[in-house]
């Protein structure tokens, strides 16, 4: 079961960032990497989703009740989110400030309602798809499959919040700092080359493994060039020997 859930989760994170890039792009008429990950994940969503399979599904059966509930968990996980992430990056990945009854930026009444026919969509419609899809594959693969991509998924999530905590000195304005992060994410990891530099700090012994390992193939590849010249030069003495018997035998067959 816990390989289903994973499985569900990378996949609502990664259409989460699909839907907040497209907004992105409608309204602003440019890409902007929508999360604080690396990666296309918003991680936000997968929980929510989870939260609402796990959690809330039992409740489906009454429309309005699952509605409700649905908007009110989805609104206090964007806050808490919110609340967490201004305090530990000190930066806003959303800000509803300019919009009307909103409580401290984090969350507003616009998007309660989308929270909730979101919640709705996900439980009726798509979940029964998507979990078949995920059933369909073997169990054995489909453990191999979620293990794989967790293993990604944590990695990112590490680095980039290595990076995003290097940048806490950066002064940012009350307001959504997506893309301002983004570039200076970007930027980060183009002149550090982090994730190598994290790589090596973390993993000496493997580093110096992979030396090793490149050094003995090279070493390697020399000895097999130089055999490979010997057997040339053996072939050639070979055939001047077989030149020379020939020759021989002519003269023998002449006497």
């Amino acid at each position: 079961m816990i390989y289903n859930y994973i499985l569900l989760f990378l996949f609502y994170a990664v259409i989460g960032w699909c839907m907040e890039v497209i907004v992105s792009l409608i309204y602003r008429h440019k890409f902007i990497n929508r999360g604080f990950m690396i990666g296309p994940y918003c991680p936000i969503y997968g929980v929510g989703v989870l939260f609402i399979t796990i959690f809330l599904s039992r409740y489906k059966e009454d429309l309005a009740v699952f509605l409700i509930m649905t908007m009110v968990s989805c609104t206090v996980l964007e806050y808490m989110t919110g609340y967490v992430m201004e305090k530990v990056f000190h930066a806003r990945w959303w800000d509803y400030s300019d919009k009307k009854f909103n409580l401290n930026g984090r969350v507003c009444l616009d998007t309660m309602i989308p929270f909730g026919i979101l919640g709705v969509t996900v439980v009726y419609v798509l979940n029964p798809v998507v979990m078949k899809w995920i059933l369909a594959i073997p169990l054995m693969p489909r453990k191999i499959i979620s293990i794989v991509l967790a293993i990604v998924f944590i990695s990112d999530l590490v680095v980039s919040a290595k990076v995003i905590s290097n940048l806490k000195h950066v002064k940012y304005a009350n307001k959504d700092n997506t893309e301002e992060i983004t570039k200076k994410v970007k930027k980060t990891l183009n002149e550090k080359n982090l994730f190598t530099k994290r790589l090596v700090e973390a993993f000496p012994d493997f580093t110096l493994l992979i030396k090793k390992t490149k050094d003995k193939i090279v070493k390697t590849k020399n000895e097999i060039k130089k055999k490979q010249k010997e057997i040339k030069f053996m072939k050639r003495r070979i055939i001047k020997d077989e030149k020379k018997l020939a020759k021989l035998k002519k003269k023998g067959n002449r006497k």
